[in-house]
């Protein structure tokens, strides 16, 4: 199963809520995806006129296209109820906080993409995380060692 996670939502901002959305792709942009050339890195989502894109997003040209291949960092629309839009767009105009993909996967042989209201942390945060991170890794080592 193929799943795409953005290793730097987590470090990068505080994750309130998460939501599952689909989102609209060519042909080329799904063959592509199953073969993994797919990245979130820099990626984040945007609401226009009561619509969400996803902008910057990298998914690489697909080999076996021929000339109908896509752009690789096209703006791409998200799939949401209009009751939804309006609930995360309430959310984003409290400032500081922003729509962030977090994975891309597959459910019933369509393409997913969990993404979350996040708020970004400051490098305070950033090193509170690593040091936590580093004494849940040097307690599981020492238990393991027992």
């Amino acid at each position: 199963m193929i799943e795409i996670k953005n290793k730097k939502a987590y470090f990068d901002y505080f994750i309130e809520e998460e939501i599952e959305v689909g989102i609209v792709l060519k042909g080329t942009e799904i063959k592509s995806i199953r073969e993994g050339l797919a990245n979130l890195k820099d990626c984040y989502a945007v609401i226009r006129n009561n619509e969400v894109f996803l902008l910057n997003m990298y998914i690489g040209k697909y080999t076996d296209a021929s000339i109908f291949n896509h752009e690789e960092r096209r703006t791409r629309k998200l799939l949401l109820n209009k009751k939804e839009i309006l609930k995360l767009r309430d959310k984003i105009e409290i400032s500081g906080y922003t729509l962030i993909p977090i994975k891309l996967y597959f459910k019933n042989n369509k393409a997913k993409i969990l993404i979350g209201v996040g708020k970004g942390k400051k490098n305070y945060d950033k090193r509170e995380s690593i040091k936590e991170k580093d004494i849940k890794r040097e307690m599981d080592r020492n238990f393991k060692n027992r």
